[in-house]
C-alpha cells in the first residue's frame, strides 16, 4: 500500500466526525479502493501495526466487498501472524475497515452513528451548496462509471450542456441577490422538467450539465426543447422571465471524455452565437452506430438458461421470476420519467420477491444443513439492505438507471445468483 494521504476524505475533517472517527472505541481504518491508506483513528494505532493492512488475506476480502460487511470476518494476518476479524462500510471511493482482535465486540450504535453521518456528509460535499444540484465534482466521479455502463448495455448516453443568456446583465440591473434567486428558481425548474433517471449538476456560474442515460441525441434534443420552452415561459420573482442556450452531444465510442464536451460545448455556444434561446445538436452518436442492430438492441434483456437451474423447484422457480421481475423493471426504468408509479410499483414487486425468495431459500438450505448457511444469509441480508437504500434513492431522484442496472444484472444476477449461489447446487444434484 502506499503513503497515507488524506485526498478524498474531507468530510472527515468536520469536527464533530473528526471527534466521532478518532475516539471511536474499536481500531478504524479508512482506505480507498486501491488501497491507499487515508487515515487511522487512534485505537487503531495503539491496537495493530498499519502494515496489518497489507496482509494478503485481508486484500482478498476486500476485493470480494461489494456492499458493507457488518459481521465480522476472520482473517489470518501475515503480518502479525494472528487471527483478525474485519468489517467494512463500503462509501463511494473509500472503505472504512473495523479491525478486532475477537468477534465479541459489536458497538453496532456507535457504528451505524458514524456511518449515518459519513453518509449525510458526502452527500453535502456532492451538492452544490447554493442551488441544490449536483455538483462538478461528483460528476467528475461518475462520469467514467455511466460510460462504461453505456458501452456494456449498449444504452446512448447524452449531455445537454445549458446556461443562462445574458446572466451578466442580470447581476448588474437586479444584483447578485436575485442573481442566486434566478439559479435557485431555474435549478428547481430544471428538475421538475426532467426524467427522474436524469441527473443535472451546476458546471459553474450560470452553466448546468444534464446526463441523460439511455437517451439518443434525438430523444435528448426533445427534452431540451421542453426545457427551453417551459424556463423561456417562466416569471422569476425580481427578475421576469429569463431565456437559455442549450448544446447537445451524445457520446460515441472510442471518443475521449474531453472530446464528447467539447462537442456539446461547441453546440452550446453555436446556440449563443445564432441567437440565444435556442438548441443546437450535434447529431451523431453510438445510436446511430447500434442501429442496424435487432429492434431490441436498446432495451436490455435477462435471458434464462437451463443451466441456471440447480435442481430444487421452489428455488429453480423463484430464481425464474427473478428473472422475470428484473426484466421488466429495467425496461420500465428507461421510460420511468413518463410512468413513475408504474416504475415504482415494479420495484416494489421486484424487492418484495427477493425478500420472500431469500427467506425460502435460507429456509430451504437450513432443512438440507448446508454448512455454510450464515455467511450465505449475511450475504442475502446485505443485498436486501442495498436494494432498499436504492429504492429510497431512486425515490428521491438520485439514482440513474445504469445504477439500477448494475445492481440488478451483476450484484443480484450475475454476482449472487450464477457465482455465490452455485455453492449450494451440490446438495440438490440426483
Amino acid at each position: 500500500m502506499r503513503d497515507m494521504t488524506t485526498s478524498d476524505i474531507s468530510w472527515l475533517f468536520e469536527p464533530h466526525t473528526q471527534a466521532l472517527f478518532m475516539r471511536f472505541p474499536l481500531p478504524l481504518a479508512i482506505l480507498g479502493h486501491d488501497g491507499n491508506i487515508k487515515q487511522l483513528n487512534d485505537c487503531f494505532n495503539k491496537t495493530f501495526d498499519r502494515e496489518c493492512l497489507n496482509s494478503k488475506n485481508l486484500q482478498k476480502i476486500l476485493q470480494e466487498v461489494e456492499h458493507s460487511i457488518y459481521e465480522p470476518v476472520p482473517f489470518q494476518c501475515d503480518e502479525c501472524g494472528a487471527e483478525v476479524f474485519v468489517r467494512a462500510i463500503n462509501l463511494g471511493d473509500n472503505l472504512i475497515l473495523i479491525l478486532e482482535k475477537s468477534a465479541g465486540n459489536t458497538h453496532n450504535s456507535e457504528l451505524i452513528a458514524l456511518h449515518r453521518r459519513v453518509l449525510e456528509l458526502e452527500k453535502i460535499s456532492v451538492t452544490d451548496k447554493l442551488t441544490g444540484a449536483w455538483n462538478r465534482g461528483y460528476f467528475d466521479r461518475i462520469i467514467p462509471i455511466e460510460l462504461a455502463r453505456s458501452l456494456r448495455y449498449r444504452q446512448p448516453l447524452s449531455l445537454i450542456f445549458f446556461d443562462i443568456d445574458h446572466f451578466k446583465q442580470i447581476n448588474d440591473t437586479f444584483g447578485h441577490a436575485v442573481g442566486d434567486t434566478v439559479l435557485s428558481e431555474l435549478v428547481r425548474l430544471t428538475n421538475a422538467n426532467i426524467r427522474a433517471s436524469d441527473m443535472l449538476f451546476r458546471w459553474g456560474g450560470e452553466e448546468f450539465m444534464i446526463l441523460a442515460t439511455s437517451t439518443r441525441y434525438h430523444a435528448a434534443e426533445s427534452l431540451a426543447e421542453g426545457l427551453r420552452s417551459r424556463i423561456s415561459g417562466h416569471d422569476i420573482d425580481g427578475a421576469g422571465r429569463i431565456t437559455i442556450s442549450l448544446g447537445v452531444a451524445e457520446y460515441v465510442s472510442e471518443e475521449s471524455e474531453a472530446r464528447w464536451f467539447k462537442r456539446a460545448d461547441d453546440a452550446l455556444y453555436a446556440a449563443k452565437n445564432s441567437g440565444r434561446n435556442r438548441v443546437v445538436v450535434d447529431a451523431q452518436g453510438n445510436s446511430d452506430l447500434w442501429v442496424d442492430d435487432s429492434e431490441n438492441s436498446m432495451v436490455l434483456h435477462l435471458n434464462w438458461h437451463d443451466s441456471y437451474d440447480c435442481g430444487q423447484p421452489v428455488i429453480d422457480a423463484e430464481h425464474r421470476k427473478l428473472f422475470d421481475l428484473a426484466n421488466v423493471l429495467m425496461n420500465m426504468a428507461f421510460t420511468r420519467g413518463e410512468k413513475p408509479q408504474e416504475f415504482h410499483q415494479a420495484l416494489e414487486n421486484l424487492l418484495a420477491h427477493v425478500i420472500k425468495h431469500f427467506a425460502d431459500e435460507e429456509a430451504i438450505l437450513a432443512e438440507h444443513h448446508y454448512p455454510d448457511l450464515i455467511r450465505h444469509s449475511s450475504a442475502h441480508k446485505h443485498l436486501v439492505e442495498r436494494a432498499l437504500q436504492l429504492r429510497d434513492a431512486s425515490l428521491a431522484g438520485g439514482v440513474s438507471v445504469g445504477e439500477m442496472v448494475d445492481f440488478l444484472a451483476d450484484e443480484v444476477i450475475a454476482k449472487h445468483m450464477l457465482k455465490t449461489d452455485r455453492a449450494f447446487y451440490p446438495l440438490f444434484e440426483k
